[in-house]
């Protein structure tokens, strides 16, 4: 009997049309390692041939009770995400690792820096779960555990008895402020991320530190001025600005504000390497030379920190290690791995051109 060419074919059809079982023309997608390469290529030949696009994804998430999708959390909107270097790179190695050829990443942007709506989570279709640096009591963090779905957080927040993959901040806060210190510089301004989800930003005082949401702001904060307590320096006399993501704009308009206090600054330390390339920016704007004025520091070691002028003095954190051990995790936890504990990138100082001991 011949396939009828009035009806949309399936894997009845194609198998009917080759000469095998259906099962074996769906180890032709599902399991192709079941089957010799040859055969493997006449399947899927007669099915292009005759039509067939492949199996019906719902159709197969509902025999599986798998989706092959692994949703991603962002805690801010799609176009503040991708201006973000360090994303980019995490993201894309992240993307590397889990994509097996069934399965994809399921992108859900953020609303106002709290993450996506927890609605949106609940109706996600996914696996696993990957959370990127969202606040403290985050509500899609919420709708994650009803769900009772495996769960990794990259960065923040910190959650009891749930698998995360973090940068060691207090460390590389730390390593930045040793090295301005041991330079001789004693007027520092810190440049740094959000505080707290309120889309805040500006010059902020000592309460809204001790207050803030964001654990990675918290603890670089914390990081530098343990580190230039060390050289005679109080937190008081250490000016700080929050910006409400890490563009080099808002570097551009932090620095500013941080220049204009007396006394001014000679060195700039910065949670990320857009926030010091916008402060950089912001130091032709004044007339400041970089070293020579302005010392500068950022955070991350992105590739556009090598290519700046001058190239910036930077704690480097591996992204792509960072994104492989992220998705690495992903995938252990859907095979039922317990969490464990966080899993650490460590940090190192890189010294470029734009430190130098101050004039």
């Amino acid at each position: 009997m011949r396939p009828d060419k009035g009806r949309r074919p399936t894997l009845d059809t194609i198998a009917l049309e080759v000469g095998v079982s259906r099962a074996t023309v769906s180890n032709a997608y599902n399991r192709p390692d079941q089957l010799s390469a040859q055969l493997r290529e006449r399947i899927i030949a007669t099915a292009k041939r005759l039509g067939y696009a492949g199996p019906d994804p719902t159709a197969r998430s509902l025999a599986t009770q798998r989706t092959g999708a692994v949703a991603f959390l962002l805690g801010q909107g799609l176009s503040s995400a991708f201006s973000d270097p360090a994303l980019s790179i995490m993201l894309d190695s992240l993307a590397a690792t889990v994509d097996s050829g069934d399965r994809a990443l399921l992108l859900l942007p953020g609303v106002a820096d709290l993450g996506p709506r927890p609605a949106s989570v609940a109706r996600a279709q996914s696996d696993v779960v990957v959370a990127y640096s969202l606040p403290d009591g985050a509500p899609a963090l919420d709708a994650v555990r009803e769900r009772k779905l495996p769960l990794v957080v990259v960065d923040q927040p910190a959650l009891p008895d749930i698998a995360r993959v973090e940068v060691d901040d207090v460390a590389g806060a730390e390593l930045a402020a040793r090295h301005i210190g041991a330079l001789g510089h004693r007027h520092i301004g810190i440049l740094g991320f959000s505080l707290s989800p309120d889309t805040r930003y500006g010059p902020v005082d000592r309460d809204r530190v001790r207050t803030a949401r964001f654990r990675v702001t918290r603890d670089r904060v914390a990081g530098y001025l343990s580190e230039l307590a060390g050289f005679g320096i109080g937190p008081q006399e250490v000016p700080v600005w929050e910006a409400r993501c890490g563009d080099q704009q808002l570097g551009r308009e932090g620095a500013r504000w941080l220049m204009s206090r007396e006394p001014r600054p000679t060195a700039l330390l910065c949670m990320s390497d857009e926030l010091a390339l916008g402060a950089i920016r912001a130091a032709g704007e004044l007339g400041l030379s970089v070293p020579g004025d302005l010392s500068v520091i950022g955070f991350d070691d992105t590739p556009g920190a090598a290519w700046a002028d001058p190239p910036l003095t930077t704690i480097r954190q591996d992204l792509v290690e960072k994104g492989r051990r992220t998705g690495e995790l992903a995938l252990r936890l859907l095979d039922g791995a317990r969490p464990g504990p966080p899993s650490t990138i460590p940090v190192e100082l890189v010294v470029r051109g734009s430190t130098a001991p101050p004039s």
